[in-house]
């Protein structure tokens, strides 16, 4: 989580929100990202999606039934099902979403018996480090589009 909290960071350069994600496959590091729907203008450029990408490119192979996907914020619908399109072994997440978690906030599409693949879940590891880049992120902005200089 160590690794997905410091991508998160590198969000923050170009003004996306702070959320980082690494793949792990037997133990070793082979895909590290961060949101980049700001730098790239792409909705779909989420931290997930991008280390999700970047793991099967790595690996030569989309069927990541092998690996960890680690992440600081619980996944969105559509980085959920490209979890599940993947065939991930596991996902690991820090913060909880309460407004579009698909992994047991607002949905649970990672345990979804009707699905063709489930995930194993490991919530709210460094939960407080994760949220706290969100909030401080979001506060930020708010004062920003508020007119008001940041403190």
């Amino acid at each position: 989580m160590v690794l997905a909290l410091t991508e998160a960071d590198l969000a923050l350069a170009h003004g996306d929100v702070p959320v980082g994600a690494v793949v792990l496959c037997e133990g070793k590091v082979v895909a590290r990202r961060h949101n980049e729907r700001e730098q790239l203008q792409d909705p779909t450029a989420h931290a997930e999606v991008l280390a999700l990408r970047d793991a099967a490119q790595a690996l030569g192979t989309w069927r990541l039934d092998h690996c960890t996907l680690v992440v600081t914020l619980e996944p969105c619908p559509m980085c959920a099902g490209a979890l599940l399109a993947s065939r991930v072994a596991r996902l690991v997440f820090g913060a909880p979403d309460p407004k579009a978690g698909a992994c047991g906030s607002l949905y649970n599409l990672c345990a979804d018996p009707r699905m063709n693949h489930e995930v194993p879940i490991h919530r709210g590891i460094m939960q407080a480090e994760a949220t706290d880049r969100l909030v401080a992120f979001f506060a930020q902005r708010r004062t920003n589009s508020a007119g008001l200089e940041p403190a």
